[in-house]
């Protein structure tokens, strides 16, 4: 064996056993899949992959993601090894207390980790999002002789995820779009967590891929490191299509009594068998976590390495800066997050008016005058454009044969499109936006989830939000939805009350730096209030406020709206009113950012002393006993919804003015 091999087979092992013995010192892990995939993460990390470890935050960097999360060990073992800020240290705390290493990992720019992984397939759903931003930017963006966007989406993938029905959605999207800056490794092991994978998992893969329009390669030795980089050479050449190399790896490579067995995928080796497993890949016992000098010189290269290749692009910027200065303006926006001045200078103020209009219509408005301003705000709908209002109408459609459009179209893939999103906004230079009914945020929950693990920013356009929709019945009328929404952490859920609130609620979207937005906006037509006669639609960037009052002082009774069902407050307090009770209406757009403001606020808008208060939203009432208290009242659904005109279902289930005033006289009479 050469010199070279030689080190190859070191560095590899170095990767191998760095996992291991964390495994082993926390006593919880995967070191199966670490083990496996080595080499083809070894040829990648030092022979491809365009990185600067000193500054992670390089624009034009490649993106790695490690979809199959669970091998964790094998990222942090690569972040160490080539020199970004994650110290043996923190490998030695894997798994612990406030590590930067935990189980899975974690959204963290500064050590390198470009994702939160380990729902399996939403690396990979997360890396067609990056490609879509990439060929994107790269559209808009490059000039003859400036290529200033030119990297790659690099991950490796594994059994699970390519099992996963989010991947096929992404999958099938991405071959449609042609993305072939997409290259994935495929860590085909053939193990799972239950046995070999052909108990569930008998398919041909590569044709699956091939259906799907890949560039599809075999390598048969996943040690064959010359094979490997061949691979993943002609996957960088091939412009046309995404790639997926199937590598056919062992886990638990070179364990005696481990390899291809599920026991090595999930749980430490143990002491004894780690022993065999480094007797048998010929490497010293002792000490634990060691690092040959020699191979951390292999690895530390990449600090040079990447010194020069940003140094490099820096040069031609400030080239492509002086060959047009205006472009270049509009990318530093972009890349850096700014919105431009006057962003929001073209959205209407919506004039008073009793038959209003639907919020997702108003929204779609709204969007498209942003859109003008906004070049880099950018997405679509999962097959439901022309209901969620999610098209921008000087903008054709994101394709293979133009990239430089800004309407996507996801296609019926919710789960992928929540993905994709992800992608999109953790590449950087895009605000990502996706549209669905809300009742098919379910589809999509486990991605929005992991937006807001990560506080990244898209925006969610979720139309058609109660049993207002009508006709289509329960399958489509949400019911939990918004309870649901609103009971995970890091996710701001706006409601708007009507065309002005909704104007501020997309304000508030593309304006926050605090994570994922949620939309929820109706399909029937409310009102648009008039604005001279309640508060200021701008209050609503307080999560709630004031609206209206009939009187002076502490009210006798609060009634709290969102939605469409402010409307219904108001109908209710008005004829409270004419009776001689001082009501107070309050819009409640928001719990997350009520929850944010002052406690002299909170207090302010909802009076402790007064005890009388209802709450009406047409949906289960969970949660909003922390608003109206033990002697208030939430009026709303229990059960599913019914199929019928939407004005006789919001009287059907009591979501009526009548109804509000029937609460509240009972309060007030101390029932």
């Amino acid at each position: 064996m050469s010199e070279k091999n030689d080190l190859d087979q070191l560095s590899i092992n170095t990767i191998r056993f760095l996992a291991v013995d964390a495994i082993q010192k926390a006593n919880s892990g995967h070191p199966g899949m670490p083990m496996g995939a080595a080499p083809m993460a070894y040829v990648l990390w030092t022979r491809f992959l365009k990185h600067n470890p000193s500054n992670p935050y390089w624009p034009d960097r490649d993106r790695f993601i490690l979809s199959a999360g669970h091998g964790s060990m094998l990222l942090y073992s690569l972040l160490h090894l080539t020199g970004y800020e994650l110290s043996l240290e923190e490998i030695k705390n894997f798994r612990q207390w406030g590590s930067k290493t935990p189980g899975h990992p974690e959204y963290s720019p500064e050590t390198g980790i470009e994702t939160t992984t380990g729902p399996l397939g939403q690396g990979f759903a997360t890396g067609v999002g990056m490609a879509i931003a990439t060929h994107f930017l790269a559209a808009r963006f490059n000039i003859p002789g400036y290529n200033i966007v030119d990297h790659h989406i690099y991950g490796i993938v594994s059994d699970g995820d390519i099992m996963e029905g989010i991947a096929q959605e992404a999958a099938s999207l991405a071959g449609h779009l042609r993305l072939g800056r997409l290259i994935y490794l495929y860590d085909d092991n053939h193990i799972s967590i239950e046995g070999n994978t052909d108990i569930t998992f008998t398919e041909d893969v590569r044709k699956r891929f091939e259906a799907y329009e890949w560039h599809v390669q075999q390598v048969k030795d996943g040690n064959d490191l010359a094979a490997i980089e061949s691979a993943i050479r002609n996957a960088r050449n091939e412009k046309d299509r995404p790639s997926l190399i199937c590598v056919r790896t062992h886990i638990g490579y070179g364990s005696p009594h481990k390899q291809d067995t599920p026991s090595a995928h999930g749980e430490p080796l143990g002491e004894e068998e780690i022993r065999l497993t480094k007797k048998n890949l010929g490497w010293p016992p002792e000490p634990d976590f060691f690092i040959p000098d020699q191979v951390m010189e292999v690895f530390r290269k990449a600090l040079d390495r990447g010194k020069k290749l940003e140094e490099d692009w820096n040069r031609q910027l400030d080239q492509y800066r002086e060959a047009d200065a205006g472009l270049a303006r509009k990318w530093d926006d972009c890349i850096n997050g700014r919105l431009p001045e006057g962003w929001d200078s073209d959205i209407p103020v919506f004039s008073p008016d009793e038959k209003g209009k639907a919020t997702r219509v108003v929204s779609g408005q709204v969007l498209n005058a942003i859109a003008g301003k906004v070049l880099n705000l950018m997405g679509g709908s999962a097959d439901l454009a022309p209901s969620n209002k999610t098209m921008i109408s000087k903008e054709k459609n994101f394709q293979h044969t133009d990239y430089t459009q800004r309407n996507i179209h996801f296609g019926i893939r919710e789960h992928a499109m929540g993905g994709i999103l992800n992608g999109m906004s953790l590449h950087g230079g895009i605000i990502p936006y996706g549209g669905t009914f809300l009742i098919f945020s379910d589809y999509m929950r486990p991605s929005i989830r992991l937006a807001a693990l990560m506080g990244i920013k898209v925006i969610y356009v979720l139309t058609h939000d109660s049993i207002g929709l009508g006709e289509d019945g329960p399958t489509h009328q949400p019911v939990e939805q918004l309870a649901s929404l609103r009971a995970m952490p890091g996710l701001t859920v706006l409601r708007p009350a009507d065309a002005n609130e909704t104007a501020e609620a997309w304000k508030l979207a593309m304006d926050s730096d605090s994570g994922p937005v949620v939309l929820a906006l109706t399909r029937q037509s409310i009102p648009t209030l008039d604005r001279s006669q309640v508060a200021p639609a701008e209050r609503f960037s307080k999560g709630a406020y004031v609206l209206w009052q009939s009187g002076e002082g502490i009210p006798d009774v609060i009634l709290i709206g969102t939605g469409s069902e402010v409307q219904t407050a108001m109908d209710a307090g008005r004829e409270l009113a004419s009776e001689g009770t001082n009501v107070r209406v309050v819009s409640m757009p928001s719990w997350e950012l009520f929850e944010r403001q002052s406690e002299e606020y909170r207090d302010d808008v909802l009076p402790s002393q007064v005890t009388a208060r209802i709450s009406v939203e047409a949906g289960v009432t969970m949660g909003w006993e922390r608003y109206v208290g033990r002697r208030g009242r939430a009026i709303g659904i229990e059960t599913f919804g019914a199929s019928a005109p939407a004005g006789v279902l919001f009287e059907k289930y009591g979501i009526t003015a009548d109804n509000v005033i029937i609460k509240a006289k009972e309060l007030l009479k101390g029932g």
